[in-house]
């Protein structure tokens, strides 16, 4: 595989595109090598939903399209991004038992420290921000015998 791949899509900030990023991520890592019924390729989806509802939920209009990328590096790190052009900034909310809604950062931030891997939030020169997961690629762990615990 080449030492670096990328792919992206921009999506209209409405609820269907939660589920075009999702599908979108699903065929680019299936290309990539990451079979669609793994674990990680379910972690993988949940955590781009999450991002992609935040990205349509909480710009408050203010973001008419959202970008979904993907990064994978030398077979061994994988990054996704979502950018909106909100300049808010997510922010660790308690989520209490009840509440319908508010885990979505909650969630992403459990799901990516257990597979091993960081969250981050970058500024966009245009005054948005990009909220950045970065996940050990292990699309091979299937085949290669690796424990199922270093595959999310």
């Amino acid at each position: 595989m080449a030492d670096h791949l990328e792919a992206s899509v921009t999506l209209p900030s409405e609820p269907a595109s939660v589920s075009a990023a999702r599908r979108y991520v699903s065929h680019v890592l299936s290309e990539w090598g990451m079979p669609g019924d793994t674990d990680a390729a379910d972690t993988v989806r949940l955590i781009v939903s999450e991002l992609a509802t935040n990205a349509v939920q909480h710009t408050l209009g203010m973001s008419p399209t959202f970008t979904v990328d993907l990064e994978l590096e030398h077979d061994e790190r994988l990054r996704i991004g979502v950018t909106d052009s909100h300049p808010r900034y997510p922010k660790r909310l308690p989520a209490a038992v009840q509440q319908d809604n508010g885990r979505g950062m909650v969630i992403i931030r459990c799901l990516t420290a257990e597979c091993g891997g960081r969250l981050s939030v970058s500024p966009t020169p245009e005054g948005g921000k990009t909220v950045w997961i970065a996940l050990p690629w292990i699309a091979a762990a299937k085949d290669n015998n690796v424990p199922p615990a270093a595959a999310c």
